[in-house]
Order: structure tokens, then C-alpha cells, then sequence
């Protein structure tokens, strides 16, 4: 888009005398320029509110603030809890940038609540986000939320009457009595946008970015994202050379977590692995167990990389994410970790930027096939699969990018537990239809 702006002639008394007599001609027209969508876009970003709660599902917490910050939004991740820490689902660890209480007197193009239980009921008990979500309504402006938080929260308040909805299914039932339950895996009705549960949140949480900013930066920031074009449908992963993947017992995984890491990334990886009953140790490669993600959000690991080295794994899992990635390539104990399980034959993984900034240059790649984040397999020595989005070559797994987190932490889950598992998660989480 340009914008077009008018601007009459200076007078000629601030003009070289040799140009005073232009002065007509050029008061006849106007000067003309264009200025792109980009220098228009010096208006404040728009303000998101996401409350998070103890036993939030981290999956709708991180997936929708990572996809709003990606399309410029002002996202406050915000504790209804006494503490800016909060203990989602499964053992992850998301430090919120400020109490619900310090945002009483704000005002938000948009509130958008996170499923799981009972993180919904805490967000539900909480008079401050109650009254909050109200007066957005009130106001005619922008609301949402995804999974048990629909009815749970928004039927509960009162602020879903008249209007169509949607939820997790076993909450359907409750969503009755406020709203006209449907079943989108995305509705919007209104002002009101809301989803039904882990495996629909990216689809969600693109649908807000359109909401707030429209479908051509919806498009911009969705593709990027690598997302399935066929959701619901069954995942598929193409496998080379399959070897059988044994654990001891159950699966014991590490996966590494350092300033830069992808969120979406690690947390899609970390809760669908412990939704298996893996035994998933999240490391931090940092000096201090509390890391930056790429998108801002603060994660805290369960212990350092130094800790974590003392034991044996399973399996070895990289995020992605540029800063990520390279803060791994530097980590001389973790190249060393991995190397040790490639000579050791047991499985090792990564994906987006990870295979190529971390295991192409430390020789973890030689004589396998693999995937990457597009803009990256450039630098993969075997281009061959790169168009996969999951790519099993014997002991190895790589996949590209947010977008096949699922597909990439099912294809962990089928190797170990098999496919009825896996596929029986993805119906759970509603990435596969139920």
C-alpha cells in the first residue's frame, strides 16, 4: 500500500533566485511522493494481553504470543498468580512479564486466554482478568480464547451470550449454557475469536494476527511458519532406513534450551513428549537455568546443561531458532553429547534452524538425509528430502520449522511408542480429527 501526500511549493523567497522563476509552473502542481506501508507503519503496535495461570496448557500460551509478537504486537504475558512464574501443564516453566494486577488500568486491542486445567478455572477466578475481559467487551473490542478457557471463562462471565463459539469437545457441553456452541476448529463471531484446543492453536492464533492487522500480514507471518495446509488431517513422516528405536524403559529425552531458542519450538517438543510419559529433561545451555526465547518469551529449564550431561539419553532433541541454534553450535559439552550418541547409535534430532547451523558443521549429518528450515537447507551437503517435513534417516529425525513441531515431536513419539500412540495424542490434542 503507498500512501500519496500533496505538498505545495515552498515560497519563493526560501529559493535560489535562479528558481524564482519556476515559482509559477511549480505552484500549478503539486509535488508528489509515495511513502511505503512500511514507514506508515509508525503507528503504536497493537496491545495484547495473554494471562497465563499455574497449569496453563504452554502450548496455547507460547504458540499465540510467539505468532502475535511475529506480526509486531505489543504482547504482555501476564501471571494471575501471586508470582510472575507459573508452572504450566506438563512441567514447563513460563515466567510472565508482570502480574494481572499491574495491568488493571491498562487498555488492550485484544485479550486472549490459554486453555488447560485446571489453568482455565484459575484464569476464570481471577476478578482483575474478569473484569478486564468484561469491559473489553463493553468496549466492542477484540476477545478470544482456545480450548476448556471458552467455557470455562468467557460463557462464564456472561460476555459469549448470542454469539457463535467453540471449544476442547468435552467442554462443549458447558459451552452451551452461555454461547451457540459450534464446532470450528477456529470461529469468530463479532468480536470474539475462539478454538478448540492445542492442535488448532496456530490456526488461532494466525487468525488473530488477521483480526488485529488483516489477511495480508496474516499471509506475511503464516508463511514463514511452514504450517499444513490439510489441518486435521493424519501427519505423515517419510522414513529412510528405518532402525527400531528401543528405550530402556520409558524414553528418557534431553532437550536443550539457550537464549534464542524458538519457543513454540521447545515447548511443542517438551509437553508432546511428557503427554507420551517420556522422561524429558529441559537443559539450559546458559549460565542461569531462566532463558530469552527468540519471541521474548521467558522459559525456565529444570537444570543446567552441566547437570544434565551427567546422565544418558534416549534421545537428543534440538529446537530451532537462529540464536538458538548458535548458541548450540557453540556449546562444545553439547556437540560432544551429540557426537557421543551418533557414535553410540541412539537417536538424536532437530529442527528448523538446528540442522543445519549445528549438526551439517559438526559432521552430525554425514551420510544422512535430512530437512531444515527453508531459507536454510542451502548449507545441508544433501538436498535431497529438504521438501519433507519430517525426516527419519535410521537414528536421526529432522524436521523445518514451527509449523511441523507436532508432526516432528509425533514422528519422536511413533518411533518409540508407535504409531496407534501417536496417532491417538494427535486426536487428544486435536491436530488429527477426532
Amino acid at each position: 500500500m503507498a500512501l500519496v501526500c500533496h505538498v505545495t511549493p515552498p515560497p519563493s523567497f526560501l529559493l535560489p533566485s535562479k528558481l524564482r522563476p519556476a515559482i509559477p509552473l511549480l505552484r500549478k502542481r503539486f509535488f508528489s511522493f509515495s511513502v511505503s506501508a512500511a514507514m506508515a507503519s509508525d503507528a503504536p503496535a497493537k496491545k495484547v494481553l495473554v494471562p497465563i495461570a499455574n497449569c496453563t496448557e504452554p502450548m496455547e500460551a507460547v504458540i499465540t504470543v510467539d505468532v502475535l509478537r511475529r506480526a509486531g504486537a505489543d504482547v504482555t504475558v501476564a501471571s494471575v498468580e501471586k508470582q510472575l512464574r507459573v508452572d504450566a501443564c506438563h512441567g514447563v516453566k513460563i515466567v510472565a512479564d508482570a502480574l494481572i494486577s499491574d495491568c488493571r488500568q491498562s487498555v488492550f486491542d485484544l485479550i486472549t486466554l490459554p486453555g488447560g486445567m485446571p489453568g482455565a478455572t484459575n484464569l476464570k477466578n481471577s476478578e482483575v482478568l474478569e473484569s478486564l475481559v468484561k469491559q473489553q467487551a463493553a468496549n466492542g473490542k477484540l476477545y478470544s480464547a482456545i480450548c476448556a478457557s471458552p467455557a470455562v471463562a468467557l460463557a462464564s462471565w456472561g460476555v459469549l451470550k448470542g454469539l457463535k463459539a467453540t471449544c476442547y469437545p468435552s467442554f462443549m457441553e458447558q459451552l452451551v449454557s452461555g454461547a451457540t456452541a459450534v464446532e470450528s476448529r477456529v470461529q469468530l463471531d463479532d468480536k470474539v475469536v475462539t478454538s478448540r484446543g492445542p492442535g488448532t492453536t496456530m490456526e488461532f492464533a494466525v487468525a488473530l494476527v488477521e483480526q488485529l492487522y488483516g489477511k495480508e500480514k496474516a499471509d506475511e507471518v503464516s508463511g514463514p511458519l511452514v504450517m499444513r495446509s490439510n489441518h486435521g488431517d493424519e501427519y505423515i513422516i517419510t522414513e529412510l532406513n528405518p532402525v527400531e528405536w528401543t528405550p530402556h524403559d520409558t524414553p528418557k529425552i534431553l532437550v536443550p534450551i539457550a537464549n534464542g531458542t524458538e519457543e513454540m519450538e521447545a515447548v511443542m517438543i517438551v509437553d508432546i513428549l511428557r503427554r507420551a510419559k517420556a522422561d524429558v529433561v529441559v537443559a539450559s545451555v546458559e549460565d542461569k537455568l531462566e532463558i530469552l526465547a527468540s519471541r521474548k518469551v521467558k522459559l525456565e529449564a529444570d537444570m543446567s546443561l552441566d547437570e544434565a550431561a551427567q546422565l544418558s539419553y534416549d534421545l537428543i532433541v534440538l529446537p530451532g531458532g537462529l540464536g538458538g541454534a548458535q548458541a548450540f553450535a557453540k556449546s562444545e559439552k553439547l556437540v560432544n553429547l551429540l557426537k557421543k550418541q551418533r557414535q553410540s547409535q541412539r537417536p538424536y534430532g532437530a529442527i528448523c534452524a538446528s540442522p543445519a547451523l549445528v549438526l551439517e558443521p559438526h559432521g552430525l549429518l554425514k551420510g544422512k538425509k535430512a530437512t531444515a528450515f527453508p531459507a536454510m537447507c542451502d548449507k545441508l551437503s544433501d538436498k535431497s528430502e529438504i521438501e519433507n517435513r519430517v525426516v527419519v534417516d535410521g537414528n536421526l529425525i529432522t524436521s523445518r520449522g514451527p509449523g511441523t513441531s507436532m508432526e516432528f515431536a509425533l514422528g519422536i513419539v511413533e518411533k518409540f511408542l508407535g504409531r496407534e500412540k501417536a496417532i491417538e495424542l494427535a486426536k487428544v490434542m486435536l491436530f488429527v480429527h477426532p
